[in-house]
């Protein structure tokens, strides 16, 4: 079984992020390689969303991790931070308006949009699939990657958007819609041929109808094993989220895990439930995207 961890952010302390972080990474026996020198790691920046929505990555948890790994790893690293652009979103317009490019200033990091890094062509065998994606050479160089995600839920065939789903967004491919139809085997395929390290959850904010102080923080070397955790807080059922045993199939993690820290049903209590209005609006959001209308209102 994997280790997953879930530590509340505290309150009355000067860096509760950097703290979380790291009683996170405690619990699951973790420890950082002191001969890196590269490291990714890919926010979740779906959309021009700020993070008090729930929706993306807190910037301010993004900067309390850099300080982090610069006190655990001592050297100078090049840090990048990575995103793709996607068919209704540009990186260049996320990063100024959900506050990574001050970020990026100020901690003297990289910031780097794939879809426009050098990449190789490699091909992936996933369900008894072949598929062929181009891999960023700044993810596949670096000595250590780190996956922030958020625990989203949504009402199309996957369930839940959480570790795995991110790294949908290190596909430089832009109009990911033309993945839709087959994303629960798209989503592990990219997992099996970009492997990240260390996959970590930032949700201080719940998204929602009415988005819900959290205050949660999750971390694991096993992103299957992450998910399955993170579906149950969102008050979903595993067992009913197919690509997650497809995931363990294929060697990408276990959907088996020993929960360390606070009570899963801690958190579970404060998760917004998924209501029937959310419902709703994702069927007809996957309606508009079969009947074509759904990258011209940008759903795709």
């Amino acid at each position: 079984m994997s280790l997953v961890s879930l530590v509340k952010i505290p309150n009355n302390t000067q860096y509760p992020m950097k703290q979380a972080v790291s009683e996170a990474l405690a619990l699951i026996d973790y420890s950082f390689n002191t001969a890196i020198r590269k490291v990714v790691i890919k926010p979740n920046l779906c959309y021009y969303w700020d993070c008090t929505t729930g929706q993306t990555t807190e910037p301010r948890f993004v900067a309390e991790l850099i300080d982090y790994l610069r006190e655990q790893i001592p050297s100078d690293l090049d840090i990048a931070l990575v995103e793709s652009d996607a068919s209704a979103m540009r990186c260049k317009y996320a990063f100024r308006m959900l506050g990574f490019e001050k970020l990026a200033k100020e901690k003297k990091v990289r910031l780097v949009n794939v879809s426009e890094d050098d990449c190789e062509s490699t091909d992936i065998v996933c369900n008894g699939k072949t598929y062929n994606f181009m891999v960023p050479k700044t993810i596949q160089q670096a000595d250590l990657k780190i996956n922030i995600a958020k625990i989203k839920y949504t009402a199309d065939p996957i369930k839940l958007t959480c570790a795995l789903k991110n790294i949908f967004g290190c596909n430089p491919y832009q109009k990911k819609y033309k993945y839709h139809s087959d994303l629960g085997n798209i989503i592990v395929a990219l997992n099996k041929i970009m492997k990240f390290d260390l996959s970590l959850i930032d949700n201080n904010i719940a998204s929602g109808i009415q988005p819900r102080k959290l205050g949660l923080v999750m971390a694991s070397q096993d992103p299957v094993a992450l998910d399955v955790a993170a579906a149950k807080i969102a008050w979903l059922n595993p067992n009913r989220i197919p690509y997650f045993s497809l995931a363990e199939k294929e060697g990408v993690g276990k959907t088996t895990y020993i929960a360390k820290g606070e009570s899963l049903d801690y958190f579970r209590m404060q998760y917004p439930k998924p209501t029937f209005k959310a419902k709703r609006k994702g069927q007809l959001r996957k309606l508009l995207v079969q009947v074509g209308l759904g990258k011209r209102l940008g759903l795709a």
